[in-house]
């Protein structure tokens, strides 16, 4: 028996679909400063995924899923974390990697691929 692969999802505080993506889109262009959803300003242009941001997430060991707020309460309705946020899923347990307060307060897409990579390597040596 193997355990489970441990599984990394990326939440975001912005609901899902075409006019949600596209309010968003406007919303990050004419007011960022007052965008809700930090971790979609760091990996975000104005419409597409940062190409580091993608290459990053494909360099990683894990499964990546992503969700937005809806769908991810519909998935989790038990789940109490605040958005934005990073979890890792192992055997069907959540756990924060990087909380709300702690992307709103990151510079760019660097800097977040510095901080889940520390965050990541303290796991393995747990």
């Amino acid at each position: 028996m193997t355990a489970e692969q441990p599984r990394l999802l990326m939440i975001y505080n912005a609901d899902g679909g075409l006019f949600a993506m596209v309010s968003d889109a406007v919303h990050k262009v004419l007011s960022p400063s007052t965008y809700p959803c930090s971790l979609c300003a760091i990996t975000y242009g104005a419409t597409r995924m940062k190409g580091e941001w993608r290459a990053y997430i494909e360099r990683l060991p894990f499964a990546v899923t992503f969700h937005h707020r809806d769908d991810f309460a519909a998935a989790w309705p038990d789940a109490r974390v605040e958005l934005p946020a990073i979890l890792i899923e192992r055997s069907g347990r959540l756990q924060e990697l990087v909380t709300a307060a702690e992307l709103d307060v990151v510079p760019d897409v660097t800097a977040l691929m510095a901080l889940l990579d520390e965050r990541l390597a303290q796991l393995q040596r747990v």
